[in-house]
């Protein structure tokens, strides 16, 4: 079995614990690496032509903007050859309750027929949000497993969390 982990990830100020951190690698992202770490699964980051602000405030208006418009931002790259893979471990943020508007881009531009993904996000209190259920509706014949949800402040030290759900 061959799997992947494809994440959207951000740097720069993230809400952490009630406070506005500066992060040099995003909570998924490091979530996304003990993954791989952990399965041996390639890895692919998503990003979108056009980066959210660097400035945390900025970018959930800008991310709450996408959402209402319901918006398909252009990415940089889309992964290639997933048809080599059976397992897609799939990482994000929770933006208002679901996924970037930049993971529904990727999941309708290719093709999860068959595969397993495992969806997993971080969080500051918000959880998977209806995450799971988008994914589920964008993919529907796609085996959905059960996602992780990891909270953004924890995430380094949720190696075992991690690897109970893996």
């Amino acid at each position: 079995m061959s799997a992947i982990v494809i994440y959207f990830s951000r740097t720069g100020e993230n809400y952490v614990n009630g406070t506005i951190k500066r992060l040099s690698v995003g909570n998924t992202e490091t979530a996304a690496r003990i993954i791989a770490e952990l399965t041996g699964a390639d890895t692919f980051k998503l990003e979108p032509v056009t980066a959210y602000s660097d400035n945390y405030s900025e970018c959930i208006e800008e991310a709450k903007q996408d959402q209402r418009r319901n918006a398909r931002p252009a990415l940089q790259a889309l992964p290639a050859g997933l048809e080599r893979y059976d397992t897609i471990y799939l990482g994000y943020p929770n933006y208002w309750g679901t996924m970037p508007m930049a993971m529904f881009t990727l999941l309708e531009q290719c093709n999860f027929d068959g595969k397993t993904i495992k969806p997993f996000c971080t969080h500051e209190g918000s959880g998977l949000g209806r995450s799971v259920e988008d994914i589920k509706k964008l993919c529907p014949r796609a085996k959905v497993a059960d996602g992780l949800a990891i909270r953004g402040a924890n995430v380094a030290n949720a190696r075992q969390q991690i690897e109970n759900w893996i």
